[in-house]
């Protein structure tokens, strides 16, 4: 169960990073404001999603 974890963690923020990344191309941005807002978003999100995960297992 928890060695799932970390795969789901690295799928999150890899998704997000990708999205920020297709953002950034997108609207054409000299830097990378949307990737580095995007993967701080996937990285809070999968903490998030850890976190609710260990609650339910500890109940």
């Amino acid at each position: 169960m928890l060695s799932g974890i970390a795969f789901e963690m690295g799928a999150i923020i890899f998704l997000a990073a990708k999205g920020g990344i297709w953002l950034d191309d997108h609207y054409q941005t000299d830097k990378r404001y949307f990737t580095a807002t995007a993967t701080l978003i996937g990285v809070a999100i999968s903490i998030w999603v850890v976190l609710k995960r260990l609650k339910r297992i500890k109940q």
